[in-house]
């Protein structure tokens, strides 16, 4: 061999032997060493895994699925590893743990053990349910039962799920004033956006034309004084700065936050997102997220997606650095990821922002900002962040500023798997759906504007749009991904139901009319909504929505297979019990109070 190709050998040598240094650097840690195995077996088990679509046994260590397929299936590894075959759900079938991709989970639980004022039914997790509020008369007279039963005479009385469009009237001091001159009085509306108070709570509180001039929202008399509305988030949030000591109790938290836990368990749900962070008190709510996902007495995994307006509020130019360290606190159950912006006003209090011909009675609701430019400049910084930033859009003004504000920032600096997220698309058009499919964004629809809305929206919408309100269909034939919501505390977080809504398009509640037929999904794309469509949605689809090896350990175990029985009964499969991580949790243990403490 010459000297020349000798050098070359060498160089080639040498190459061989930097790659394999630098493999020996990148190569992972070696896989703890598995102590046991336990191997869930059921009459059928749904993977949301095309390529394992069926099985009957489902092997799991250390709280994750280690494999999938026949109890035969399992031997390389039971061979290997002591094992626990559980044949307790020997005739259930189990699911990917459904996801509930948007809803508020600490307000939610807060709100729900609160005075209600829902016009539909809302479950009890630990009692009976709520049978829901037919008229204002029916609301008033039972505000009167609440303040009541209240001893002390200056405690303020906060009553949740006050409904404008079913009661036909929106509130103000003066209709409150005669449920109480004296005592404090808030009515929250059921959208979330809007509150309502007495002139008690207006004295008590010291609330002055002054202190709110420049707040947006804050409603006035024909005389110029306070009305006691304050609509849309900037005037709410005002009133829980001053009232929230004392409609918020921090003792009452815990069992708060469980009573949300419980009501999602026994509707199948192991992961819920917590759609804007924040929006109470941030450190607050980071302690208490914090304390839930640590306790044992929880089931659900918590993936918080900040609001950006309070962390731009507190930390000014530092409020991207704050949300990002948030990060620093996840742990198996804990999943910070994402930041949320409000587009528009709400669906159910007909504020969202409609153009032509808008509301029947002329009016065309609001928007958060003037324009699409607006819209893209204010999320400009935690778009160049990297954040994945969820949209709540409802109008189709409100839409179309979502879309074309994503456009603009991608024209500025394109982003591949951005996930950009429409939450609830109440009043879409097909060429929304079809720039959302040019534009690589994916859509939260909140299902309950057909399941509880359609026949309440209607007079103000017109038939056709409240009809195809979500446009669930249409979005599937473009191949968009899309989950669906109940944005709990708005509409209870039921997932089977919401899924028969997808499927049957029938109201639940009132007529069972059929809304919009031709936007019906099929059971399978159905489950795939509450299941890994909603694990991507939230963006943790690597970790749960599906039924595969390296996943989490998390089951919904049901009566029946929702995709294998007729459509109209999916909402009465029975749920039997949650699997956390390989913990299984049974529906019948979450049935009494229970504080995460």
């Amino acid at each position: 061999m010459n000297l020349k190709s000798k050098i070359a050998c060498l160089e080639i040598a040498c190459l061989f032997s930097n790659i394999a240094s630098a493999v020996q650097l990148i190569d992972p840690p070696s896989t703890p060493r598995i102590s046991s195995i336990t191997v869930f077996v059921a009459k059928k088990i749904v993977t949301m895994d095309p390529a394992i679509p069926n099985a009957t046994a489902v092997a799991v260590a250390d709280g994750r699925i280690i494999s999938v397929g026949s109890l035969e299936d399992m031997k390389p590894w039971t061979d290997k590893y002591p094992t626990q075959i559980n044949r307790e759900f020997a005739q259930k079938v189990i699911y990917p743990g459904f996801i509930e991709p948007h809803a508020h989970p600490l307000l939610g639980g807060i709100l729900f053990n609160k005075p209600l004022l829902t016009p539909s039914p809302m479950p009890n997790p630990w009692g009976p349910a709520f049978p829901g509020i037919p008229n204002l008369q029916a609301a008033m007279d039972q505000l009167k039962k609440y303040s009541s039963a209240i001893k002390d005479p200056n405690q303020t009385l906060l009553a949740w799920g006050f409904d404008v469009v079913a009661m036909g009237k929106v509130p103000d001091r003066q209709l409150l004033d005669q449920v109480s001159a004296t005592r404090p009085i808030i009515v929250w509306d059921a959208s979330g956006h809007d509150m309502y108070v007495n002139s008690a709570t207006i004295k008590h509180y010291g609330i002055t034309l002054e202190k709110v001039r420049e707040i947006k929202g804050v409603g006035l008399d024909k005389d110029g004084q306070l009305n006691g509305q304050f609509l849309e988030i900037p005037a709410i949030t005002y009133i829980l700065g001053v009232a929230g000591k004392d409609i918020l109790n921090p003792s009452e938290i815990p069992t708060d936050y469980m009573y949300m836990n419980d009501l999602m368990q026994q509707g199948g749900i192991t992961t819920s997102g917590d759609l804007a962070f924040g929006t109470l008190n941030i450190e607050n709510e980071t302690k208490v997220v914090k304390a839930f996902t640590q306790s044992p007495a929880g089931s659900l995994r918590i993936v918080p997606v900040v609001y950006a307006e309070p962390f731009i509020q507190k930390y000014g130019d530092n409020a991207i650095h704050e949300a990002l360290a948030l990060q620093q606190q996840d742990n198996d159950r804990l999943i910070f990821q994402g930041v949320k912006f409000y587009s528009d006003g709400g669906y159910l209090p007909e504020t969202m922002r409609m153009e032509h011909p808008g509301y029947t009675n002329g009016s065309l609701g609001s928007s958060n900002y003037k324009s699409a430019q607006d819209f893209a400049g204010a999320m400009k910084p935690w778009w160049d962040a990297g954040f994945h930033i969820h949209i709540h859009s409802n109008g189709d003004i409100g839409n179309q500023n979502s879309i074309n504000a994503l456009q603009l920032m991608i024209d500025a600096k394109p982003r591949f798997d951005h996930r950009y997220t429409i939450n609830h698309f109440g009043i879409p058009s097909t060429t929304m759906v079809m720039k959302i499919k040019a534009l690589g964004a994916v859509v939260s629809a909140n299902i309950s504007y057909v399941s509880e809305r359609a026949k309440l929206e209607y007079p103000a919408l017109g038939a056709d749009r409240a009809s195809y309100a979500t446009r669930l269909g249409t979005l599937v034939s473009n191949g968009i991904v899309t989950s669906i919501h109940s944005d709990a505390p708005v509409s209870a977080p039921v997932p089977l139901k919401e899924a028969w809504t997808a499927v049957t398009r029938k109201d639940v509640y009132n007529d069972g009319k059929v809304w919009a037929p031709a936007e019906a999904v099929t059971a399978s794309d159905a489950m795939k909504m509450i299941t890994i469509n909603a694990a991507y949605t939230l963006g943790v689809e690597d970790k749960v929505g599906s039924i595969e090896a390296g996943k989490f350990a998390d089951f919904a175990v049901l009566d029946a297979d929702p995709q294998t029985i007729p459509a109209i009964k999916i909402k009465e499969v029975g749920v039997f019990a949650t699997v956390l991580g390989g913990k299984v949790i049974l529906v019948s243990e979450t049935k009494k109070p229970r504080s995460m403490e």
